[in-house]
């Protein structure tokens, strides 16, 4: 679920920084830069791990800041295809049930990948599956909040940058910026996967 990922880049230390600890200040820079974003292919950055090294820094003319390359590990959440993970039920919808992490949100398990037979409560916005043990049918409700175990099925990483305005054939920025760029399709429809209370004392 998370890896340990290497990424190479110049750092620039503006003057005011300059009484700070070289090593401190481009650690303090990373994490405010990548904490939390999402790098295309790669997955969602959590924090920096380490620096791995730093070369001689650099002052250009006319900039005054200190330009120093860099090599450096960082925590990613990018979970791989089949994988099975415990997340909480965020929210139901007609098209499926999403599913959070806490620090990650865009997880989907679409309708077809509930367990069969399942129906959509409109007045309750849950999904129901409609257990049957015996000849006795069962109603197990996936409500908000409750933990549920998943296989990862798939993800889909979208380019968010802005978009200008020269093109009318583009999405607006505004639309861009409201797109997904990390999301992760899922599926419960199997064994013991669902709302851990359904598989207690199995």
């Amino acid at each position: 679920m998370f890896n340990l990922t290497s990424f190479r880049d110049v750092i620039r230390t503006p003057p005011a920084l300059f009484d700070i600890d070289l090593k401190t200040s481009i650690s303090n820079y990373l994490n405010e830069k990548l904490s939390n974003k999402v790098v295309k292919n790669i997955g969602l950055c959590v924090a920096l791990f380490d620096i791995e090294s730093m070369d001689d820094s650099f002052i250009f003319p006319g900039d005054g800041g200190a330009h120093t390359k860099v090599e450096f590990r960082f925590v990613v959440f990018r979970p791989f295809i089949e994988e099975v993970i415990i997340g909480k039920i965020k929210n139901c919808t007609k098209e499926g049930v999403h599913v959070t992490l806490g620090f990650f949100d865009d997880i989907f398990i679409p309708e077809s990948c509930l367990q069969h037979p399942s129906r959509f409560d409109e007045s309750e916005q849950v999904w129901i599956w409609q257990y049957d043990s015996n000849d006795e049918k069962h109603d197990l409700f996936m409500d908000q909040g409750e933990a549920v175990r998943f296989r990862v099925t798939g993800e889909s990483f979208i380019e968010t940058s802005p978009i200008t305005g020269n093109d009318a054939d583009k999405k607006s920025a505004e639309q861009t910026s409201a797109e997904i760029p990390y999301s992760i399709t899922a599926t419960i429809n199997e064994p013991g996967l669902g709302l851990l209370s359904w598989w207690e004392g199995s």
